[in-house]
C-alpha cells in the first residue's frame, strides 16, 4: 500500500456484481481473466443497451411539460445516446466490435459537421465540449484511424482560445438567460467564438478527453500546453462556465460527464504528465486526505450532500475502482 491511508480494495471486493468484480480482478489484482468480449453478455450491459433503435439511437425520455415546458425534442435522441455510450466505453469497454457499440457511434457521426463538429447538443450551436468528450468515447471505441475522428480532433485544435485552451462559445458571448435559451432551442446560425476570452477549465477538461485517447494528437505541443492550463487550474474557480465554483473539481461523476479532478489526472496521465510534478502532486495527494472509512470516495453534490441507495452505492464503488486505477498507474497505490 502507498500513499493510502486505508486500504480500499476490502471494500471493493465485497461489492456485487459481476462485472465490476472482473475489472477488479483484471486491474486491480492483476489476475487472468477471460476476454473483455466474454463482459458484453453479462446482463448489466443488457441492460443498457436495452432500448437501442435500429439506427443506433435511443430515444431519450419524454419532457415533462409541467416542469420543461420548452424541452427540445431534437435533443433527446443524441442527449440520450451519448449518456449510454459513457457508461457502455468507459464502464464496461465496449467497442466497434459489438454491433450496438458500432450502431451508437456511426449515430453519433451521423450528426457531425462538414467542418468536423459534432452538433446537435446546443441546437445549431458549436459544443467543443461535447464535441472532446464524443469524440473520445468514439475513439476509444475503436475509431482512431477514422478519417472523421481526425476531422473533429482538428475542428477542435482551430477552435483554440488565444491562450491555448478551450471554452464554449455561446457562454463566452455573455447572453441572457433568455437568448441562450432561445439559441439553444431553436436552429439559429451558431455564434462564433470569441478567442479572446479566458479558457474555461471545464470546456478544456473535456475537449482534452479526445486527445489524450489519441495515441498520435496526444504528443502534439498544442495538446501539451493545454494540458498544463488544465492543471493549473486545480481546485480553483473555473472563468466562465456554468459549474464555476471551485468544489466542483471533487464532485465527481462516473462515468465521465463533466471535468472534475479524477477525469483531469486520467486525462494528465494519458498525456504523460508526471506524478512528481507540484500541482499533479496536489491532485494526488486529494484522495489520501479524503478517504471514507472504508477506504473509498464519495460522489456528492455542489451542497456537499451525498446519495443514497443501492444504485448510488453501485456508483460510489465503480467511482472507486476507477480512481485506484488512476493511482495505480501514477504509482500511488498497489494491492
Amino acid at each position: 500500500m502507498k500513499d493510502l491511508p486505508i486500504d480500499p480494495l476490502p471494500a471493493l471486493i465485497r461489492e456485487p456484481g459481476p462485472a465490476l468484480q472482473y475489472f477488479v480482478r483484471r486491474d486491480l489484482l492483476c489476475e487472468a481473466v477471460p476476454p473483455i468480449a466474454t463482459l458484453w453478455d453479462y446482463a448489466e450491459v443488457s441492460k443498457c443497451l436495452r432500448g437501442q433503435r435500429p439506427d443506433g439511437f435511443w430515444p431519450g425520455r419524454k419532457p415533462r411539460p409541467e416542469v420543461e415546458p420548452a424541452w427540445p425534442k431534437w435533443k433527446e435522441p443524441l442527449f440520450e445516446t451519448w449518456k449510454r455510450l459513457r457508461v457502455l466505453v468507459l464502464q464496461y469497454e465496449l467497442t466497434i466490435e459489438h454491433r450496438g457499440c458500432r450502431a451508437a457511434c456511426e449515430f453519433i457521426l451521423s450528426c457531425q459537421q462538414p467542418a468536423g463538429d459534432i452538433r446537435g447538443l446546443l441546437a445549431n450551436q458549436y459544443a467543443t465540449y461535447y464535441t472532446g468528450a464524443l469524440a473520445g468515447l468514439l475513439i476509444r471505441a475503436g475509431l482512431k484511424d477514422d478519417r472523421r475522428m481526425r476531422a473533429a480532433l482538428d475542428w477542435l485544435l482551430r477552435m483554440r482560445q488565444d491562450d491555448g485552451g478551450w471554452s464554449v462559445p455561446i457562454i463566452d458571448h455573455r447572453l441572457s438567460r433568455a437568448e441562450q435559451h432561445r439559441l439553444t432551442t431553436r436552429q439559429a446560425p451558431p455564434l462564433e467564438p470569441v478567442l479572446s476570452r479566458p479558457f474555461t477549465h471545464l470546456a478544456t477538461g473535456m475537449v482534452l478527453c479526445a486527445f489524450a485517447a489519441h495515441p498520435e494528437y496526444r504528443r502534439l505541443d498544442e495538446v501539451q500546453h493545454a494540458g498544463r492550463l488544465l492543471k493549473s487550474r486545480f481546485f480553483q474557480r473555473d472563468s466562465s462556465s456554468s459549474y464555476r465554483a471551485a468544489a466542483y473539481w471533487t464532485v465527481f461523476s462516473w462515468p465521465y460527464w463533466w471535468n472534475d479532478l479524477v477525469s483531469a489526472l486520467d486525462i494528465l496521465q494519458q498525456l504523460g504528465f508526471r506524478a512528481d510534478d507540484p500541482e499533479i502532486a496536489a491532485g494526488l495527494a486529494w484522495f489520501a486526505e479524503h478517504q471514507r472509512r472504508d477506504g473509498l470516495w464519495d460522489q456528492t453534490s455542489i451542497s456537499g450532500r451525498t446519495a443514497g441507495g443501492p444504485a448510488a452505492r453501485e456508483r460510489r464503488a465503480w467511482l472507486g475502482l476507477n480512481i485506484l486505477r488512476i493511482l495505480r498507474r501514477w504509482r500511488r497505490w498497489s494491492a
